[in-house]
């Protein structure tokens, strides 16, 4: 094919109209649907899923050989009932704790646990005999090892049986197990050990030893009170016949016959009665000296209002005859005139009852009078004969209080006596009669399973610690890495549009993957192409020739294999020319196969070759391409120079698309000086390789420098890994021999006459 005609750039041309860069557009905020942290967790896991359940039998494996290999250990169990109140024999409580009506059952469970009873229980089975805890069969100490093996000591050649016994009784303790049993007076009495049948003998013998050690401990204090007892009452015995000596020669000395242990004599019950009707005569006067103060307080005679006069049964009757009169000249007046004999003597008559009225309340008040000075005089009477009865009765108190005392102390002296000889006796009964404080209920057969270890909780919580550890690991491996897995991700995390994701391919030659769209038209590869092509011609709609910069953050990223295709694809449908940029490490002209020295980029702009003859066609396409050139000693300066800019200018007036392959951003700063003199930048970016972070400071440096980005293209993207793993769901996932492409990655068996793009 021969190349279009092209105008030569001079060396000095004249200014040409500058390349219009458009302004950079506003970032493009992607808003895709988040996606659940459980969700994550869940990829995550089931991508090392066969690792896991690897690493969790493993785990299984070795927690089974463990659990098999461990001695195994059974244990015994004998409930014992505290029955409260059994330790009462005949009402001697008080000879024992006062505990036991307090907190008794808690304290008989510290019982159980104490040192004193395992001692028992090891002495009642010559413990010290079986192989199990016989210390002599014991494996001496490092420290006594090396004391022998040094000549300082030498081994214990006799035991007694007491040493044996303490030698004994610590590993019981640590075997042995009291656990009360809620809201209820049973206690459990566990013994582990490897024997089985050891095991509940020693449960049992514990039981039955505690039971025993009480009653034993019972039995010592009956005789130990029983003997101060009968001390006791020897020297109370003879207490008592004092004082009743002392008793008698008091009363033969005051000549007292019998007061009957009380102290009213005739003179006592002269004060009692003197006194009662003392007050019986001070409730009368109290009585008559109220109703004598109200008379008194009557001031002209009307002693109408005084209650006392009008209870009186005269002024009752008085004040009823002058109610009668009052009525008789009433009924009088009705029907007679005022000077009628009849009303005149009426009216004589009522004003004779109104006196005989006031006669009668004055009688009643002088009554009252002579009353309440009775009451008052007899008052004074009976208190002046209480005062001499009660100096009488005093003497006779100071006798008989010291007689009171005397029978005081012999009634003291009796009751002591007679409550510790009752004692004596109950305690020389309760000495030959003793009740258990508690039973075995439950007692104790030989196991037939062991306690412990419990091999399949062993193998099961090994596994499942495996499987959290395991999933526990792959998630922070997934958290760690800061890598992008697909479309998604990179469109959450890098708020960028992805044009297209490029499928990863099999090992091939750099010039076969670079030609890729050509030879293998039909392939995922190149419908992707065609999807970045068409994303490419439908941004800046208005914009008539394009100039497109295809850059990436690091080298090996296939940056310059995706620009070579993409330009493949558009030269299809534009004039499209491909200009190799990256003058420090060029790969355009080895990857489409060109012959070395071929004229390029920096001929044409140095001036010293025409425009033809640095544009190179690719054969088997519509492509023109042109190649570094010649490498220059200073490629930035070049890139900076107003010629370069002058023959991109010209270029991008010449052609439809000019697609330039830059250098990575974050290595040389070219791409920084190319993105603001292209339309648009598309950046390539490795899925699972390129670090995020790298990728974000790399799309800031291009915005600041003026780039306006288009989008994102991920190249070697595993499908199959990314949608089992990650969850990513793209059209490159699926079949396409219902559009007429098939197959997966390579070649498929289309008719010669397929089409070769497919609609976006």
């Amino acid at each position: 094919m021969t190349p279009p005609s092209l105008p030569v750039i001079s060396a000095a041309p004249a200014t040409p109209p500058a390349l219009v860069v458009p302004p950079m557009p506003p970032l493009v905020s992607v808003s895709p649907e988040q996606k659940l942290e459980l969700l994550e967790y869940w990829r995550s896991v089931v991508k090392r899923r066969w690792l896991i359940l690897g690493l969790a039998a493993v785990a299984a494996l070795l927690a089974a050989v463990v659990a098999l290999s461990i001695t195994p250990v059974y244990r015994a169990t004998a409930t014992v009932l505290i029955e409260a109140g059994k330790g009462k024999i005949l009402s001697i409580e008080d000879i024992y704790s006062s505990n036991q009506q307090r907190e008794h059952y808690q304290t008989q469970v510290e019982v159980l646990k104490s040192r004193e009873v395992a001692l028992r229980a090891v002495r009642a089975l010559r413990l010290w005999e079986h192989p199990l805890f016989d210390p002599r069969r014991q494996d001496p100490s490092l420290r006594a090892t090396l004391a022998q093996a040094l000549g300082i000591g030498s081994a214990k050649l006799e035991w007694m049986e007491a040493e044996l016994a303490e030698a004994v009784v610590g590993p019981v303790m640590e075997a042995l197990s009291i656990e009360p049993v809620r809201l209820s007076q049973l206690v459990r009495v566990s013994f582990s050990s490897e024997d089985a049948a050891l095991a509940a003998r020693i449960a049992n013998t514990v039981a039955q030893e505690y039971i025993r050690a009480d009653r034993d401990a019972r039995f010592r204090i009956s005789q130990e009170v029983s003997s101060f007892l009968q001390d006791r009452l020897s020297s109370l015995r003879d207490t008592l016949a004092e004082s009743e000596q002392a008793l008698q020669a008091y009363r033969e000395r005051k000549g007292i016959v019998n007061l009957a242990g009380s102290p009213q004599t005739v003179a006592g019950q002269q004060v009692g009665g003197a006194a009662d009707n003392l007050l019986r005569a001070q409730a009368r006067r109290l009585e008559l000296e109220g109703s004598y103060q109200q008379a008194k307080a009557v001031r002209g005679g009307d002693y109408a209002q005084v209650p006392v006069v009008t209870r009186d049964w005269s002024v009752i009757e008085a004040l009823r005859g002058f109610n009668e009169g009052e009525r008789r000249l009433a009924e009088a007046r009705q029907t007679l005139g005022a000077s009628h004999p009849r009303i005149q003597q009426l009216e004589s008559e009522l004003a004779s009852l109104r006196a005989n009225v006031q006669r009668q309340r004055e009688a009643a008040v002088a009554s009252l009078t002579r009353e309440y000075e009775a009451a008052r005089d007899t008052e004074k009477a009976l208190q002046r004969s209480l005062d001499t009865a009660r100096e009488e009765v005093q003497s006779v108190n100071r006798e008989e209080f010291q007689l009171a005392v005397l029978e005081r102390e012999v009634q003291t002296n009796r009751q002591l006596y007679d409550m510790f000889m009752s004692r004596a006796k109950e305690t020389d009964l309760a000495g030959d009669v003793q009740a258990s404080i508690a039973r075995v209920v439950d007692g104790a057969v030989p196991p037939t399973l062991p306690y412990k270890p419990a091999k399949s909780q062993i193998v099961a919580l090994a596994t499942l610690l495996a499987l959290m550890a395991g999933a526990l690991a792959s998630i922070l491996m997934d958290r760690l890495d800061n890598t992008f897995k697909g479309t998604e991700d990179i469109e959450s995390r890098l708020k960028q549009p992805v044009l297209t994701a490029l499928p990863e391919m099999p090992a091939l030659a750099r010039d076969a993957m670079s030609r890729l769209f050509l030879d293998d038209a039909h392939s995922h590869y190149a419908e992707a192409i065609r999807t970045a092509r068409t994303g490419v011609l439908l941004s800046k709609l208005d914009v008539a020739h394009k100039v497109l910069l295809v850059t990436s953050t690091l080298p090996g990223e296939g940056k310059t294999t995706v620009a070579i295709n993409l330009a493949l694809a558009h030269a299809q449908t534009k004039r499209t020319l491909l200009i190799d940029c990256d003058m420090r490490r060029p790969q355009v002209a080895c990857s489409l196969g060109l012959a070395p020295g071929t004229k390029g980029l920096t001929n044409l702009v140095a001036g010293t070759d025409p425009a033809d003859a640095c544009v190179t066609p690719v054969p088997g396409s519509d492509l023109l391409v042109m190649t570094v050139g010649d490498l220059p000693p200073n490629p930035l300066e070049l890139l900076l120079s107003q010629r370069f800019k002058d023959a991109l200018a010209e270029l991008s007036r010449q052609f439809d698309v000019v697609i330039l392959d830059s250098p990575p951003v974050e290595l040389v700063s070219e791409a920084l000086v190319l993105a603001p003199l292209s339309t648009s930048t598309v950046f390539v970016i490795k899925a699972m390789s390129t670090p995020a972070p790298l990728v974000r400071k790399s799309l800031a440096r291009l915005q600041r420098a003026g780039a306006s980005l288009l989008g994102v293209i991920v190249n070697q993207l595993d499908f199959e890994r990314a949608r089992a793993y990650y969850g990513e769901y793209t059209a490159s996932s699926y079949s396409y021999g219902g559009y007429g492409y098939g197959g997966q990655l390579g070649h498929d068996p289309a008719p010669a006459d397929a089409p070769t793009s497919k609609p976006a």
